[in-house]
């Protein structure tokens, strides 16, 4: 399972809910493509019943990471310039329309040094205080 998929497990069990995983939200999209098409940008997890978005961050969102990094995108700038810009584009947009965003990162939860989650007890603690204000 991926740490993406354990960490938005977590939040189902804090919240009682279940995300919605991979959601896309009509507003919020990528840049246009050669034909001026924009794909939609998905979610993470969605909470319909809260309005809230659930984010994880992981290495890939703060460090370099190589490779991927420097692949060119539809918009002509590399993965890692776009992939930032996403990111802000998702914390801008969201709230604009009425929607709480929280964004989990990787440092928040024990990792190994490939920054792989250790996946320890402590981790519902971690998700438990980031979405104190969500749970009823």
């Amino acid at each position: 399972m991926r740490d993406e998929h354990y960490v938005l497990d977590l939040c189902d069990a804090v919240l009682g809910l279940k995300a919605v995983r991979q959601h896309c939200f009509p507003f919020l999209t990528g840049d246009p493509d050669q034909r001026g098409h924009r794909k939609p940008l998905p979610v993470d997890g969605f909470y319909p019943a809260l309005g809230l978005v659930v984010e994880y961050h992981e290495r890939q969102h703060r460090e370099r990471v190589g490779f991927f990094d420097d692949k060119p995108t539809v918009s002509g700038v590399p993965r890692g310039e776009q992939r930032r810009l996403y990111d802000e584009r998702r914390a801008d947009f969201l709230p604009r329309h009425g929607y709480s965003l929280v964004v989990l990162e990787v440092d928040e939860f024990a990792h190994d040094r490939a920054k792989r989650l250790l996946r320890i007890p402590d981790d519902q603690a971690v998700v438990s205080r980031r979405l104190q204000s969500f749970i009823g």
